[in-house]
Parts: structure tokens; sequence; C-alpha cells
């Protein structure tokens, strides 16, 4: 993630030189919450990642609390806590409450952008959920994952500003049933999952 861009992982893991280990700690953390809550979706060339949860899995629990008090103080500080929180604040007003799968973090290598990586991924996700009959919801402040998610039938219902760069909400009200609506090619299913 380039530094000089505006968007929500800058905002939080912020600059300097120990950058690199606060980032390890956010993507830690958000391995761990989809551990707990979700699933955790990479390629076959392992050029792509996709880390889900679902909203109504991530209850009260050690690890939780664990997780969160290592991120507080290995990657956003105290001082640092109010404006993150302030974001958060953001974010959250736009989901609902009750169930539903969000994406939280959506990876591509560079040398894989560009090609039928992340789009095999997303229709792997697709299957995996079409039975769940549940909605999709996800943010980003990145153009191109705007323009990945739509053209996989996202729609952006809200842009938030108030951060100083824009957040963009996205939502599908029900995961597509891809055997119904067209016929998936045998690449498709070579994708590798980690749920537990």
């Amino acid at each position: 993630m380039p530094l000089e861009d505006d968007n929500s992982i800058n905002y939080i893991v912020g600059t300097g030189e120990k950058r690199l280990g606060r980032m390890q700690v956010l993507m830690g953390y958000l391995f761990d919450k989809a551990l707990r809550s979700g699933a955790v979706y990479l390629s076959d060339n392992l050029g792509c990642c996709l880390l889900i949860t679902h909203a109504d899995k991530d209850g009260f629990s050690a690890q939780k609390v664990l997780s969160s008090l290592r991120l507080l103080f290995k990657c956003i500080g105290l001082a640092k806590l109010p404006k993150v929180l302030k974001r958060q604040r953001i974010i959250e007003r736009n989901y609902p409450n009750g169930k539903y799968i969000r994406p939280m973090i959506f990876a591509v290598k560079q040398e894989y952008q560009g090609t039928v990586t992340a789009a095999k991924l997303i229709m792997q996700v697709y299957r995996e959920n079409k039975n769940l009959r549940l909605p999709i919801i996800v943010d980003t402040a990145s153009k191109d994952l705007v323009r990945l998610y739509q053209k996989f039938g996202l729609e952006i219902f809200n842009v938030e500003k108030e951060l100083g760069f824009p957040i963009y909400l996205l939502r599908m009200y029900e995961v597509p049933d891809l055997e119904n609506g067209r016929k998936s090619s045998k690449t498709e299913h070579n994708e590798r999952r980690i749920q537990v």
C-alpha cells in the first residue's frame, strides 16, 4: 500500500520507520478475526487472498480481547485511538444490525493484477456462500477494488468523505447462485480455503 495514498490502512498504520511492523500487526488482527468469524480464501497461485467475516459470529472471546489489545498497543497506540474509533463509527453506521458477509481485506500481488486470479477467487466465495442468502457489504477506499466489486454485482450505496478521503460502501442484497445463473468453468474450482 503506497505511503502517499489516502486510504483506511494508512489512516490506521501511519508512517515512520516502524510502519512495516504495525502493518504486520494489523494484518494479523484481521487474519485472526477472519479465522474466528469467517474464512480466509487463497488463490492456488498464492497471488490473491480474501479475508471475510460474518457479522453475527464474532462474539466475545478471550482470543478476541487479546487480539484487540495487541492491535491497540502494537499498531494503533493510545494517541491515535480516538481517530481510529471515529473511523470505525463512520464506517459502522453504514452496516445493518443482523447477519451479513463482510469482505475485510482483498489483496492481489502486483504481478497478478489484471489477470483472472482475483475474479476466480470472488467466484469461489460466491459458490461457497450462495446457500446462506445473506447480503454482502464492503467498504473500501480503493477505486480499483470498487471497479472490481462492481463487475461482480455489488453496487455503491454510500460514499463517506469525513476522513479526508472517500470510503466507498458497496452492497449486494444476496449472494448470487452461479450454477443457476451461468456455468462455472473448471478453473474456477481450483482455489484453496481455510475456514474454522
